[in-house]
């Protein structure tokens, strides 16, 4: 590594630009503008709705309003018995007609037996007239007629509501099963049956639902608690805020303050963990092990176990020994790594701006997710209702084919197959677009990776571009240039959206194979092929470690393009050589100040996490009244941590980015000057001290 010749005309990352990576510019806005007619038409196509409610066999929601499903939520099927059939498993859905009601039956009853009641027990008939379908009063058509059209159910059962679905009201009596404390029930066409066929047929769907069922719970759990969610997104929001600004005046007895409290949240872990420990001690059931227990959603279950305590303390342990010792090893690390993040806080005190940066970067990215969330969902949804031909009769040539409901009853199926029914089967379609979904959700997924790394990007090289001004300023702040970050923002959009855009399209390719590989191992985890398993986790080994060297390089690469305004791959080849130049300061510096950061974002997460659990498993009097009633409390409680850490990762990457940058631009500093009148140093003089002490000039740098 040659030292660069001096350029007497460089005076940091302001003149003589020009746009860069002007290919991958264009492609980057034809991407954007595909992406954008990508979520039009999902939205014209799609519809959440159908994922939320049950659909009858007319393809109208439960609960639709403006529909004569209006007050009806529920839905009700003809002949549970059907749904026993392996047909379930393939068209997802039951053989027999859906009704949407507005309650379940709550009793026995055939419509035999109505029928034949009906002028002594008008009552009787007319409760059971609102499981036929709408409009149906005719108790004098024939039994056959009726069954064979299904305009009523054979029969009705006591059932309740489970998933908005009407199922068979089971129990069990002296070991055996029972509806209504009875056995067998008639089954509407002369048989008597057992109860345990009600069972097969409730499984065939339970089968189907049981996936949705947990889905649905979390996502009410969000619907209900989403407003709390964000209140301690915000108050993270602030402790990060507080924390950068407190930072600032006080950089190294903050860390010490942020590393002992770390130290001390996991001793009373410990501490507590131990407690808990011993207080069970002597309680029935508490020395039961995990895996007597096997899996269980409540997660309250294993806290009753003195297991599960034990483990979580020796983990506690093993966490806080390893701090102790590194602390102990690294002490003289930490104290050189505090006093450039104190240089680092003087550049930050110079151009405060930078730290409400992050704002527009979690802004930015908040729409790529919401924008890919939603699109997803559309296109997961998308498709008109699809009609198949329904027949009683098991020999009839057209069951199972598509059909219009409008022009059914003209055809000759019904004259072939007589009871046959044009019922809604399944949400789809024959056209291109529903047989492409799942490309489609495939370019969702990559474009929304792209824009995400794209906005890292653009913020990466915003910050670099304004702390590089900050050090290239000979007389500091004198000569740091009139709105650092706005100008730099500006120079960042204007002439390199096209490198910012090809560093994050490579990220992208990388991590769109890492999602496709996990894809992959997930659908292989029944297969017993050891080698194809193996092979899978050295692939996705090499990709996690591809990806963490593109992100080193791409980080130094965007500070280079701040500070030089060169390509890509220019920008990228010079970052990298000039860090293998000084290998050991980046491994000590860089490593040290990212573990000093990792601490703070821990404690942030930490602290909200803690009263998030406080919060929503009523332990605060003040607002008991107000926690939501949840399925699972640790659905947002897991939201407020993973995001609090998200946000406060943000906050912290200020600093991150602001060392790198310095450090970058000292070390080129080192390089292009030695000190003399002819080429002073533009490094601070308490920089000089800090890094500068054994090189002085650039030939032993």
């Amino acid at each position: 590594g040659e030292p660069r010749k001096f350029d007497p005309k460089f005076r940091g990352p302001i003149h003589n630009r020009h746009c860069t990576d002007v290919i991958c510019c264009v492609i980057f806005i034809v991407v954007i503008l595909g992406y954008i007619a990508l979520g039009i038409v999902a939205w014209v196509h799609g519809d959440p709705r159908k994922v939320i409610y049950p659909t009858d066999s007319y393809g109208q929601f439960c609960g639709q309003k403006n529909t004569l499903n209006k007050n009806k939520t529920i839905l009700f099927y003809f002949n549970i018995l059907k749904c026993a059939s392996p047909v379930v498993l393939i068209n997802l859905q039951c053989p027999t007609t859906q009704l949407c009601v507005s309650k379940c039956p709550d009793r026995f009853a055939t419509y035999i037996d109505v029928q034949a009641s009906y002028r002594y027990r008008p009552d009787q008939w007319n409760y059971f007239r609102q499981f036929c379908k709408p409009g149906f009063n005719n108790p004098r058509k024939s039994v056959a007629q009726v069954l064979r059209d299904e305009d009523c159910p054979s029969m009705i059962i006591p059932s309740r509501p489970f998933l908005k679905r009407c199922f068979p009201d089971f129990s069990t009596k002296n070991g055996v099963l029972t509806v209504a404390n009875q056995t067998t029930f008639k089954d509407g066409r002369g048989k008597t049956r057992n109860v345990t066929d009600l069972r097969e047929a409730a499984n065939g769907i339970n089968n189907v639902l049981d996936a949705r069922s947990v889905g649905m719970k979390i996502f009410e759990d969000y619907a209900i608690s989403w407003y709390w969610i964000l209140i301690g997104l915000f108050i993270a929001m602030m402790l990060s805020l507080l924390f950068l600004v407190l930072l600032r005046f006080t950089a190294g007895v903050l860390f010490w303050i942020f590393i002992f409290g770390v130290i001390g949240i996991i001793g009373y872990g410990i501490w507590h963990c131990y407690w808990e420990y011993d207080h069970l001690k002597g309680i029935p059931g508490s020395d039961l092990t995990v895996y007597d227990i096997g899996f269980q959603t409540d997660f309250k279950v294993y806290l009753q176990l003195r297991q599960t305590w034990l483990a979580f303390m020796i983990i506690l342990c093993g966490v806080e020994v390893i701090i102790i010792l590194m602390l102990i090893f690294l002490r003289n690390r930490i104290r050189i790594a505090i006093a450039l993040l104190k240089e680092g806080s003087r550049a930050i005190g110079y151009i405060m701006s930078t730290l409400f940066y992050p704002i527009v970067t979690f802004i930015l990215i908040a729409i790529c997710i919401s924008y890919w969330a939603v699109t997803a969902v559309f296109l997961a949804t998308s498709g008109e209702p699809v009609y198949k031909v329904m027949a009683n009769q098991t020999l009839c040539k057209y069951a199972n084919l598509t059909c219009d409901p409008e022009t059914f009853n003209t055809t000759n199926v019904t004259k072939l197959c007589p009871g046959a029914q044009c019922t809604f089967a399944f949400y789809g379609g024959e056209s291109l677009y529903h047989k492409y979904i799942f490309i489609f959700q495939l370019a969702n997924a990559f474009v929304f990776l792209w824009l995400v790394n794209f906005a890292i990007a653009l913020g990466q090289c915003t910050l670099a571009g304004a702390f590089a001004s900050y050090y290239w300023a000979y007389r500091k702040p004198a000569d740091i240039p009139l709105w650092p970050l706005f100008s730099s923002f500006g120079r960042a959009i204007r002439y390199h959206t096209g490198s910012l855009a090809f560093g994050a399209l490579i990220l992208a390719i990388v991590q769109l194979i890492r999602v496709i590989l996990e894809y992959l191992d997930h659908k292989l985890k029944g297969a017993q092929n050891s080698f194809t398993r193996f092979l899978l986790c050295c692939l996705k080994c090499c990709f996690w470690c591809l990806e963490k060297f593109l992100k080193f390089i791409n980080r130094n690469a965007y500070i280079m393009i701040a500070i030089y305004g060169k390509n890509f791959c220019t920008s990228a080849k010079e970052a990298f050589f000039l860090l293998m130049r000084n290998v050991v300061r980046v491994a000590v510096l860089d490593k040290v100040t990212d573990f000093l950061l990792f601490l703070g974002k821990i404690l942030v997460a930490g602290g909200v996490g803690v009263l998030a659990f406080f919060f929503f498993t009523q332990r605060i009097p003040v607002f008991a009244q107000e926690v939501p009633v949840l399925n699972y409390y640790w659905v947002p409680l897991l939201t407020v941590i993973i995001g609090s850490y998200l946000v406060a990762h943000g906050f912290f990457s200020v600093y991150a980015m602001c060392v790198d940058t310095l450090f970058l631009c000292f070390c080129e500093d080192l390089e292009r000057n030695d000190g003399s009148t002819a080429k002073p140093y533009f490094m601070s003089a308490s920089l000089h001290r800090i890094l500068g002490k054994k090189k002085l000039s650039p030939k032993k740098a």
